[in-house]
């Protein structure tokens, strides 16, 4: 189940797994919609995940889909030809409103032992924990980067191939923190070399970015970080002869995991023009 209501500082949204609990976000007012094309009917239930393309036709005579367009005097009418043309906002299936039809941002507390991954082959992967109809959808949702197997904490999912690309470019320049926790002692050193921008990783020609380091404890730090390398942090502390025996993602740019998917498996939704 999921659903929205307009709040004074803006559009709180929210979304139910099965099992799992409701979790909530409240965001600025958006800047605007895109604006709507009409589609066939059959073309945007199956853009949606609602039903494959070729199942349209059963589709509007298992369920209630009506058509009310725009005007405060317009009724409501049923669809009943796949063919008919509509604009998303005038949808309805059994009386709900089209399910972000303008496109997903979703937040996700990963668990551990899960891959980032469409491949059954690889195991588990982070994709089974969201809704049936939001994996059916077309583009397909995606991952924003990636998350070890064994790492946990926020992970970013879209449908929208550009908004993954600005939310994965460096230029963006949004940093993530990370809490790490490792076998041995964290030499204080460490914070100044993560600092400097000169560390370069083994295999790599390029430095690392200058990195934010705070040590908590003698085995456990937070690390921030405005790039996303090949299992970087791990090979951050490796180059101090620390294994990190265990990672998680507390926040991508403003985006903080506790004030929006606080346990573990917890997903919500998030405006596509969400300020990081």
């Amino acid at each position: 189940m999921s659903g929205a209501e307009d709040t004074e500082e803006g559009t709180r949204t929210w979304v139910t797994r099965a099992g799992g609990t409701t979790t909530t976000t409240t965001t600025g007012k958006g800047k605007g919609k895109a604006k709507e094309k009409l589609e066939r009917v059959d073309g945007l239930l199956s853009r949606l995940g609602y039903c494959a393309r070729g199942d349209a036709r059963g589709f509007l005579k298992r369920r209630v889909v009506t058509r009310r367009p725009p005007g405060e005097e317009a009724e409501a009418t049923r669809v009943t030809t796949t063919s008919e043309k509509a604009k998303a906002s005038e949808i309805a299936v059994d009386g709900e409103a089209l399910d972000h039809p303008d496109g997903l941002l979703v937040v996700m507390h990963k668990p551990g032992g899960l891959v980032c991954s469409h491949d059954e082959r690889e195991g588990a992967n982070v994709y089974e924990l969201l809704p049936e109809r939001w994996r059916a959808r077309k583009p397909t949702v995606e991952s924003v980067g990636r998350l070890d197997k064994d790492t946990t904490g926020l992970l970013l999912f879209t449908d929208d191939g550009r908004l993954n690309h600005a939310l994965t470019s460096p230029k963006k320049d949004v940093g993530k923190w990370y809490r790490v926790k490792t076998d041995r002692e964290i030499p204080a050193e460490a914070v100044e070399v993560f600092a400097s921008g000169t560390l370069t990783l083994e295999g790599e020609s390029k430095a690392c970015r200058p990195a934010v380091c705070e040590i908590l404890s003698p085995l456990e730090a937070r690390l921030e970080l405005k790039e996303g390398k090949f299992h970087q942090v791990k090979r951050m502390f490796a180059f101090f002869g620390c294994t990190v025996v265990e990672l998680h993602r507390e926040s991508f740019g403003s985006l903080t995991l506790a004030s929006v998917a606080p346990n573990a498996g917890d997903i919500a939704t998030l405006p596509l023009d969400f300020d990081f």
